[in-house]
Order: structure tokens, then C-alpha cells, then sequence
């Protein structure tokens, strides 16, 4: 069976698998998780948790995650579509989702560049 991450809080559970997680957004103390059936969640973690949440749960299969500057974990198999100049970073299964989200042009430029170096 595959892992599924848990995030517990002092009033719900979310226990949900890797891949319906499309992107999780910093939101001051609090983060937002974003799943592939456009269903949203308020988590009380800030990302920095959330990141070690993924990284002692999933082990190696939290390697679909990466992180976008500060305020952004993005599932890298939702990747679509980059635009520097705009900022913008587009999150799609190409049928059912697509989300947009801005991020910093070093970020954008940095997951470009990683992206490139994994195709080569």
C-alpha cells in the first residue's frame, strides 16, 4: 500500500495519499492545501511543518514535493507550465484541475532550471 501523509491538529485529521495533493500555500501561521478534486484545506502548521511532515512520513516518496521559495510546496507531476517574466506557475492534470499560483522569478527560474537538468 502506498504511504499516505497524515496531519493531525488539536480538532481534525486529514490522512490523504501524495498524489491528490496539487499544491500547499503559506498562509501566515496557517497553510492551505490544495487537492486534486479542488477540494481546500486550512491546516494550522506553517509550511516548515508541513515540509517535515512529508519528508518523515513519506520518506523518498515525499520526493514529489518540492519547495517553491517561501511560500509554496508544489506536487511536481501537476507541473504545466512556468512563465518567469509573469511569475506565474501553473498546476494542471490537464483534465479535471488547473491552478495558478505566483511565485518569485529566482524561484520560478531555479524550478526551470531543475526541471531542465531532470529531462537531460
Amino acid at each position: 500500500m502506498k504511504k499516505q501523509l497524515v496531519i493531525s491538529t488539536s480538532i481534525d485529521l486529514v490522512h490523504i495519499a501524495p498524489e491528490k495533493i496539487v499544491y500547499i500555500a503559506s498562509d501566515g501561521n496557517y497553510s492551505t492545501l490544495v487537492q486534486t478534486d479542488n477540494e481546500v484545506r486550512m491546516l494550522s502548521y506553517q509550511l516548515g511543518q508541513i515540509e517535515k511532515m512529508i519528508s518523515s512520513q513519506l520518506g523518498s516518496e515525499g520526493n514529489i514535493f518540492i519547495r517553491i521559495g517561501k511560500s509554496l510546496i508544489i506536487n511536481r507531476s501537476y507541473i504545466y507550465y512556468i512563465n518567469i517574466p509573469k511569475q506565474k506557475l501553473t498546476l494542471s492534470d490537464v483534465s479535471s484541475f488547473n491552478h495558478s499560483v505566483t511565485a518569485s522569478k529566482e524561484a520560478l527560474k531555479q524550478l526551470k532550471e531543475l526541471l531542465e537538468k531532470e529531462v537531460k
